[in-house]
């Protein structure tokens, strides 16, 4: 009793840290503070960003608070920028599926009790904490899978995008003009996000490889910004453009044909695990006999 005790307590004195953390949020430095007057504007971002959802009507007022706690943080952040997705509504999910967590067990404590079932009251506590943090770090989880995955779509996509480039350079187009015409050949999210950046470009009257830089840096995909420092380095010159844009679309899918040759290798091996399984099934069931019969000659 006396360790549940301790845990209760322990429970509510951080519960009121973050409360008291949420109401009297701490002040800048004044480093950051001078920083901040300092800073230049941002330049708009590329990416939009979803704010809709299932969760976000119910859990707007909770994400409220957990914005408050500095969430999600930097790296989530930078994960649903990639998916385009608001950080008001992840944190509107993650207030959700915790309070759903959180009543769950609960509640089917309450009906296998009302049925005649009767369960220790740890049970439903234990369980109650337990899904209510499953609940707040799942949507973390999911976001960076799904981060990840994107990413690697970008990556394959970027490697169509240069030979399509490389192609109308061929042709006698200008490198502005081969950038603008593969970036409308393609479909899907990948290419839209290029249109996307080389339409800012148009409308900043800004070089097309500076606001593509800005979407490598948004997405994370560091090929995409190695890609705009080399048209930077060459500037408008189209054969210089030609030959490092055809190297660097080897090279990509060099290195998509061995992390395909990997990927394959380690779903061979995961896929030996039941192989072996199966064998050790079967000779335990051949061996039993045997086994049975010298036991009971014993």
């Amino acid at each position: 009793m006396t360790v549940y005790l301790m845990l209760f307590g322990a429970a509510f004195g951080l519960g009121i840290a973050l409360i008291g953390r949420w109401a009297f949020p701490p002040a800048p430095t004044l480093a950051e503070a001078l920083d901040a007057l300092n800073r230049p504007p941002a330049a708009p971002a590329i990416l939009g960003a979803d704010t809709g959802g299932w969760a976000t009507r119910f859990g707007a007022p909770m994400a409220g608070w957990l914005a408050a706690a500095n969430l999600p943080g930097a790296n989530i952040a930078k994960d649903l920028a990639v998916l385009e997705r608001a950080p008001q509504r992840h944190l509107a999910e993650k207030a959700v599926l915790a309070v759903f967590g959180l009543l769950f067990a609960p509640v089917i404590w309450t009906v296998l009790a009302l049925l005649g079932v009767q369960l220790p009251w740890v049970i439903p506590v234990w369980g109650a904490l337990g899904l209510a943090a499953a609940g707040f770090y799942l949507p973390d989880l999911v976001v960076k899978s799904e981060a990840r995955a994107r990413r690697e779509e970008f990556r394959h996509a970027l490697t169509a995008y240069l030979d399509l480039v490389v192609i109308s350079l061929s042709g006698g187009s200008g490198v502005e003009a081969a950038l603008a015409e593969a970036a409308r050949t393609g479909e899907g999210w990948a290419f839209s996000a290029l249109r996307r950046a080389l339409a800012a470009a148009r409308l900043s009257r800004t070089a097309p490889w500076t606001t593509l830089r800005q979407l490598g840096d948004e997405l994370e995909v560091a090929t995409l910004q190695e890609i705009a420092a080399t048209m930077a380095l060459a500037g408008a010159e189209g054969a210089k453009v030609r030959a490092s844009l055809a190297s660097k679309a080897q090279g990509l899918r060099a290195q998509a044909l061995a992390d395909a040759d990997a990927a394959s290798q380690q779903a061979t091996e995961r896929m030996s695990l039941p192989v072996i399984c199966m064998f050790a099934g079967f000779m335990l069931f051949i061996a039993y006999p045997a086994m049975s019969h010298a036991m009971s000659a014993l």
